[in-house]
């Protein structure tokens, strides 16, 4: 609405008494000010990682109940907002989330918003935030949002692949460190009946062959079978699925309007929760890193 109005106002001006015909709408004394705008145009060539983060999110898991050490309500959603993300932003190669964050991945080759940072940035936090009070009720059925979240984003560009993917490594690595060291503390809390300090003193200066052999003597618990998500974390990919959709079609010489299934070949966000450390996933979806994907 706001730049049909701008519109509006520069015919409005070019068609003024007095105006000369063809030339642009006269600036007004103010428009200096734009002199001030600093220019935050990135690299060319470059990755552009926007990676958000939850802000004050231990408080607001805490308040919300989210249950510990994982809550799969609250993951399905933050990978919900980040599908969303992708779906109404431009060239978004390959996305990866883990706990309250989401790194988005621009190919190297986009001239979107012509590379400016801060409407990369902007742009995706505000998406990503407004979807997540959007599709809580989705996910949180009967616990009401009290307040809304908050997230912050940063930029870092990566002039190589092997910059990038180090980088998806270093999240995924902390993604199991993290994931490691929590499944072994609220199993502690829960079920030892130690207190959070307790607990934390426990495992001061314990390496993961030691926090593994915690919860396998203690409580019988491997490790490895611990569902993917919450040890790798999403990995969101663009990928063509087949989707069978009901049509009504009128067949000739018939009256009535008859249903029939249609298959048809549609591109679409895919959570996957894999290893991204290895070269498997590269060598299996090679047009990620492709540079005129």
């Amino acid at each position: 609405m706001l730049r049909c109005c701008r519109a509006g106002a520069a015919i409005a001006a070019r068609c003024a008494p007095g105006s000369p015909r063809g030339l642009a709408m006269a600036k007004s004394k103010f428009e200096y000010v734009r002199d001030f705008e600093a220019d935050d145009t990135v690299l060319p060539n470059c990755w552009i990682v926007v990676r958000l983060d939850g802000r004050n999110f231990h408080r607001f898991s805490e308040q919300h109940e989210f249950k510990k050490p994982n809550d799969d309500r609250a993951l399905h959603l933050m990978t919900k907002c980040a599908q969303t993300v992708m779906q109404e932003l431009e060239d978004i190669a390959i996305a990866y989330g883990q706990s309250d964050e989401y790194s988005f991945v621009f190919k190297k080759k986009s001239r979107w918003f012509k590379r400016r940072a801060s409407k990369f940035m902007t742009h995706v936090v505000s998406q990503f935030s407004s979807s997540y009070v959007f599709y809580w009720k989705d996910y949180f059925k009967d616990q009401q949002l009290l307040y809304p979240p908050g997230f912050d984003g940063r930029i870092v560009l990566y002039p190589s692949n092997q910059n990038l993917k180090d980088y998806l490594s270093w999240r995924q690595a902390d993604c199991h460190i993290n994931n490691l060291y929590n499944t072994v503390f609220w199993m502690l809390v829960q079920r030892s009946g130690l207190t959070p300090v307790q607990a934390q003193e426990r495992l001061r200066g314990t390496l993961a062959g030691d926090k593994n052999e915690i919860l396998f003597s203690e409580f019988n618990i491997n490790y490895n079978n611990e569902p993917l998500m919450y040890r790798k974390g999403t990995v969101l990919i663009w990928q063509k699925v087949n989707e069978v959709i009901t049509k009504k079609i009128k067949l000739p010489k018939e009256e009535e309007e008859k249903e029939v299934e249609v298959t048809r070949t549609k591109t679409k966000v895919v959570p996957l929760h894999c290893d991204i450390i290895g070269d498997q996933f590269w060598e299996e979806y090679p047009e990620i890193l492709a540079e005129d994907s």
